[in-house]
Formats: C-alpha cells, sequence, structure tokens
C-alpha cells in the first residue's frame, strides 16, 4: 500500500467519528416514527403518543407514533429490527415484549437482545390484584386464606397468556402457595371486564382502569403489585406490605431503537427522556395516566433488561407456562 493510499486512509478514519457526531447533532431534520406495538388506545399507546408529542416539542420535528400490533408486541418489533438505526425508528416497548415474550415465543424472528439498542426505561405502571365483590374477602390476608381453602376452585382473567397481567399472578400464585384456575382473554380490556361481570374473580388490573370501577363499587381493589404504593391509590397496600415478601411485578415501558444506534445519538435520547421526566407539569401528566416516570441511561437500561428477562423466564420455567397451542 503506499504511502498516499495510508495517509488517506487515516484521514477517514480520523474523520469519522467527527462525521458521526455531526450526523447525530443534526439530527432529526424529518419525521421520526415511534413504533408501538400494540392497538391504539390502551395505556402504552397513549404514553407513546405523550412522549412523542414532548420530543416533537423538543426536536422541532414531527415524532409520528405508528402502531404495529400483534403476537404479544412481537411483530412491531420484528418491524423495527429491519430499520435502519439512524434516530429515525425508534420502539416504545414494554416489558412483556422485550423481557417474557422471548420465552414463550420460539423462533423469534429477530434476536431479541442483538437486534436493538436500549435507550431508557419511561415508566412504570402498577397493576391492582382486583377482585368481584361477591367474592367474601375484604383484604389480601383475607384472599389468600380464601383461596387456599377452595384451592382449584378461584377463577383468575389475565390479557393473555404471557400478559404482565397473567405472569403477575403466576408470580403471586408461586410466592403464595396457591392454586388458582387461569381464564385468559384477548386483552387488559376484556379480561377488566370479566372481573367486572362475575365471569372471573379475581384480575390483575392497571390501577388507573380499575380506581373508577373501585369507586363506583364494582371491584375491590385488595393491592398494588409493585415495591412502593401507587400515588393514585395511597390507601391501597403493596403486596409485600400485605405478608408476600419480595413480590413486585408491573408494566415497564422503554424507549429502544434498532441496534447499531450510535451512542451519542441514544444519550441525546436517554438525556430527552430525563428531562420530560423530572419536568413537573409532565410528569402530572404521567402521573395522572396512572404510572410512575422512570427514566435512565442505556448503561442501566442494559443490566434492567438482563435481570428482568432472568426473572420472568425463571418463573416461565418453573411454572412451566406454554403459549397456546
Amino acid at each position: 500500500m503506499s504511502t498516499p493510499t495510508r495517509r488517506a486512509l487515516l484521514a477517514a478514519a480520523l474523520a469519522l467519528p467527527a462525521l458521526r457526531a455531526a450526523r447525530a447533532q443534526a439530527w432529526p431534520t424529518r419525521p421520526v416514527s415511534m413504533v408501538n406495538p400494540w392497538p391504539p388506545g390502551g395505556s402504552s399507546d397513549t404514553m407513546a403518543r405523550l412522549f412523542a408529542q414532548r420530543f416533537s416539542d423538543k426536536l422541532g420535528q414531527a415524532v409520528v407514533v405508528e402502531n404495529r400490533a400483534g403476537a404479544s408486541g412481537t411483530i412491531g418489533h420484528n418491524h423495527v429490527a429491519q430499520q435502519r438505526p439512524d434516530g429515525y425508528t425508534l420502539l416504545f416497548a414494554t416489558n412483556s415484549t422485550y423481557a417474557i415474550a422471548p420465552h414463550l415465543i420460539t423462533p423469534l424472528p429477530y434476536d431479541n437482545r442483538r437486534a436493538f439498542t436500549g435507550i431508557s426505561l419511561v415508566a412504570r405502571t402498577a397493576q391492582s390484584l382486583c377482585v368481584h365483590p361477591s367474592l367474601p374477602v375484604a383484604n389480601i390476608g383475607e384472599f389468600l386464606a380464601h383461596v387456599r381453602a377452595n384451592p382449584g376452585t378461584v377463577n383468575f382473567s389475565s390479557a393473555g397468556i404471557g400478559a404482565t397481567s397473567h405472569l403477575a399472578m403466576e408470580l403471586l400464585l408461586a410466592a403464595a402457595n396457591l392454586d388458582m384456575v387461569h381464564v385468559p382473554y384477548r386483552g387488559g380490556a376484556p379480561s377488566a371486564q370479566a372481573v367486572l361481570a362475575g365471569e372471573t374473580k379475581v384480575s390483575f388490573i392497571d390501577a388507573v382502569t380499575a380506581l373508577p370501577h373501585r369507586q363506583a363499587g364494582s371491584l375491590k381493589m385488595l393491592a398494588v403489585s409493585t415495591a412502593t404504593r401507587s400515588p393514585l391509590a395511597p390507601d391501597v397496600p403493596t403486596l409485600q406490605e400485605a405478608g408476600v415478601a419480595g413480590f413486585e411485578s408491573s408494566t415497564d415501558m422503554a424507549l429502544m431503537a434498532p441496534a447499531g444506534l450510535p451512542a451519542d445519538l441514544a444519550n441525546r435520547l436517554a438525556m430527552m427522556v430525563k428531562e420530560a421526566v423530572e419536568d413537573p407539569a409532565f410528569r402530572a401528566r404521567i402521573v395522572a395516566l396512572g404510572a410512575d416516570p422512570v427514566g435512565g441511561t442505556p448503561t442501566e437500561f442494559d443490566a434492567y433488561w438482563t435481570r428482568e428477562s432472568e426473572k420472568w423466564g425463571g418463573l416461565i420455567r418453573a411454572r412451566n407456562i406454554r403459549p397456546p397451542s
């Protein structure tokens, strides 16, 4: 190789980081797609649109939510996995897909850990353990005693096999040594409606969804699933407080992107999330939707992602949970 050629290659190599930084600084110069792998109208969709509007306002470019639902969110994830890592396709994901689905849906059309860049946790939604008013219990202690006295007869609904509402109940069954009958539905809304109608007696339901029914007397909220109480229902104890040691479950929403997203762009997006969740007015809007704002760095998300996947993968194997045939 001639000396001029070596010099040219060296100059190109030295210029590459500066070129990448300049491109990241210029981003975005056109609209950005934020893929939500769930149908319109759900809690993740509402949250995605809240953040998309915030980003649009801050960036001066439209951030448009694109719903690509199906197969426990994996259809939307597969679409994002095939896009260029240039910041123009983002993924608003939930742990039911990035931490749970890979243990139930095999083979996936993408490599779950290698296909994406994790950017930041965004918000965490508490689930509430709700029972139909006909169930003769007023608190978690009475509920546990009732189920133990009637093994295999109390039924519970979920948003489907592998949904966070399903696995939260499986976690409770394992932690408290309970025996109940699972009745899966296609989505959180029909699952909640089943409890309201008395078709099932128990379910984990997002706190923001359950509260109006609690106030109307058509549901009893016994506990929340997170480690701390929900700001929407501060009088409702956590399952840990009620005696189920170590219990913690939630719907965790996160911002992700295709693998290979430049680190400076990933950090910039994470900082945008951090600024959003620390803004008092914006934070209040998240809380009003029944969620706890989170935030964090790509490095923090990667460590969390590993822990979350191991937690639910271990439960799925221990409980021999299988996808529908």
